[in-house]
């Protein structure tokens, strides 16, 4: 019985089952758990037949490349390890204590601006993770299931966007985005009210939305997978532990539950849950075989993945030529919208799938080698010049496990028919994009096919083999290209999305040194709202008598950003800037003050600002005197 076989043989023994044997869900649902626990097939398979399906993997694939004798008879030993349950969850039946603990939330202020501190819904005793996740199914201490998922969440996300214009590739999207725009369609021509909901949801879009439709679309997924489930839409978490790049569009989730409500959305995603479990079932072997094969590689143990979530979501509302990866902390996302075209180039996003998986499992290594990674910081010099992301410039940890991750993929892409040259090329092609230990990462992996040792115990001599001044020789050889693609992973660490808020603190604390490096770290990291960041380098060049500076970073961060509040209070300062001018420039500062009160309608303090300088030309508090303060 080969892979497939035993995909199969499990999904059809599930399907029949209930709560017997392990599996505690009925297969009813659009949503698949990979659960990696203790080897019970619930009567389905023997060893035999899992011996028998393994000799038939090992004869297929890329493994049979690099399994010599020794290591078919390690694998055989070490499968019951390795062989992952597959059980079948119901997707929206939820927990009875999730379901309580949700009911009794007190009823929260709908935020209004995106700048304003957002409702938190969860109280501090629960978990704060993005998105609704599946039921938590019986574990291991120390075992976390690799889920296979669709969210209601995200498609009223997406919805919201395709019904205000996010058109991108709908030629060649799945026929679902097509019935699903028309049946919205439908039912905002039969209600007034829906009508008006979309206005407002659209108008607010609109002015918020960017001039890249891919950064949009990332933009909003991030903001999905930190909103609460329908019908209110609240933010899982306070506003400083939010994605950056969700914290300016927070408050869309306010205007999504309206639009909800009398556009029917619900009646929508329900009439389409066959369709999304049709969706799912095609992702179930491919993504079964993708874990297995790359743990069987990496000579892992499936299961270990210490508390780490592994969760790929699928929706057809999005660009079937995108998908989104991205980790929070000990969580990884894939976001994927299939191709309906079967002949397109991989139209299921296996790789990307594949490339975020191997970062699941490579990032902890990393950071429980602290010490041999740190080792390597030199090597950051060497990559300056190269046209990578910033943070793979100024983190050592990001770029080693970068160029292991490439190096992988480098190795196990293709059959064993595929010339070694082609591969070399593609290790090449990744040092001249600036991931400069490629090359040595390729040729360890070569060296730790032939060893029994798994990755976790082969990692730290292969980082410490690494030779600091001949990896440096070899990067001053290297003709760096002029750019490279972005890294599909995005990366938000806690102490990252408070960088521009500690800045903001720092210059109200006085220190405006401090918030000038930290606004400065966060442009060039590219961490948050690049138009907050700008305006707190104009703050800071206000607090430092330099009005230059101030209006130039005053009308950089008015371009950057959609925020409302940078964009009113920006333009208050231009106003005032310009009446302190000698001679005042009243006009000018006039229009400021219009512009400010146009962009902070919604915003008090801003407005009154706005309103005083249309009244009369700013002056600035006159200082006291010591003698004053003396009587």
């Amino acid at each position: 019985m080969g892979r497939a076989g035993i995909s199969f043989a499990l999904r059809s023994s599930l399907a029949r089952r209930t709560t017997e044997g392990g599996c505690p869900h009925i297969f009813r649902s659009s949503r698949l758990t990979l659960c990696p626990q203790a080897l019970k097939l619930i009567g389905v398979l023997h060893l035999s037949s899992l011996l028998a399906g393994l000799a038939a993997i090992l004869r297929e694939g890329f493994l049979s490349r690099f399994l010599g004798i020794g290591l078919r008879i390690f694998l055989i030993a070490a499968l019951a390890g390795l062989l992952a349950v597959v059980c079948l969850a119901q997707s929206d039946t939820p927990n009875p204590a999730e379901s309580k603990a949700q009911n009794q939330v007190p009823p929260q202020t709908q935020p209004q601006a995106p700048a304003q501190s957002q409702p938190q819904a969860p109280p501090p005793s629960q978990p704060q993770a993005p998105a609704q996740k599946p039921q938590a199914l019986p574990q291991s201490k120390g075992q976390t299931p690799i889920t296979l998922d669709t969210s209601e969440t995200l498609f009223v996300v997406l919805t919201a966007m395709n019904s205000c214009g996010y058109d991108v590739d709908l030629n060649i999207s799945d026929a679902q985005r097509l019935n699903v725009r028309a049946e919205v369609q439908r039912n905002l021509r039969n209600s007034e009210e829906a009508q008006v909901a979309l206005t407002t949801m659209c108008d607010w879009y609109l002015a918020h939305k960017g001039r890249d439709p891919q950064h949009d679309l990332s933009q909003f997924v991030s903001l999905a997978l930190y909103l609460q489930g329908p019908p209110h839409f609240l933010p899982r978490v306070k506003e400083d532990d939010m994605p950056p790049d969700a914290v300016p569009i927070a408050a869309f989730g306010a205007l999504l539950e309206r639009f909800y409500d009398k556009a029917s959305l619900h009646s929508i995603w329900e009439a389409h849950r066959a369709s999304y479990a049709a969706l799912v079932a095609r992702y179930h072997v491919p993504l079964q075989k993708m874990v297995f094969d790359t743990d069987i590689y990496l000579k892992l143990q499936s299961g270990g993945y210490l508390g780490r979530t592994f969760t790929v979501l699928l929706d057809s509302m999005g660009d079937p030529n995108e998908a989104n990866a991205r980790n929070y902390g000990t969580d990884y996302y894939v976001v994927v919208f299939p191709s309906p075209d079967p002949s397109a180039v991989d139209p299921l996003k296996m790789p990307q799938i594949r490339h975020t998986y191997l970062h699941y499992l490579l990032d902890p290594m990393a950071e429980k080698h602290f010490t041999a990674i740190k080792r390597l910081e030199p090597l950051l010099q060497s990559v300056k010049r190269a046209p990578l992301d910033e943070n793979f410039k100024t983190d050592i940890s990001l770029l080693v496990t970068e160029c292991l991750v490439r190096a992988i993929e480098i190795r196990t892409s293709g059959t064993k028919q595929t010339a070694e040259a082609m591969r070399l090329q593609a290790v090449d092609d990744a040092d001249k994009q600036g991931y400069i230990l490629t090359k040595y990462f390729y040729n360890a992996i070569v060296a730790f096919e032939k060893d029994p040792a798994g990755l976790r115990t082969a990692y730290s001599d292969i980082l410490y083999a690494i030779d600091i001044k001949q990896q440096q020789k070899e990067a001053s050889e290297v003709q760096f290209a002029r750019n490279t693609a972005p890294e599909l992973v995005q990366l938000s660490r806690l102490e990252d999305r408070r960088v521009l808020v500690t800045a903001e603190k720092r210059l109200a604390a006085g220190d405006p040194k401090g918030a000038q490096e930290l606004a400065q770290q966060a442009l060039d990291k590219k961490i948050g709202d690049e138009g907050r960041a700008l305006f707190i380098l104009a703050q800071v060049a206000v607090a430092n008598k330099n009005p230059d500076g101030a209006a130039a970073n005053f009308h950089k961060a008015i371009e950057a950003t959609k925020d409302p509040k940078v964009v009113a209070w920006s333009h208050v300062y231009l106003g005032r800037m310009l009446d302190m001018k000698d001679p005042p420039e009243r006009e000018a500062a006039l229009n400021e003050y219009r512009a400010a009160l146009s962009a902070g309608a919604e915003l008090p303090e801003a407005k009154a600002a706005a309103e005083r300088g249309l009244q009369a030309a700013y002056e600035p508090p006159a200082r006291v005197k010591p003698q004053d303060t003396a009587k």
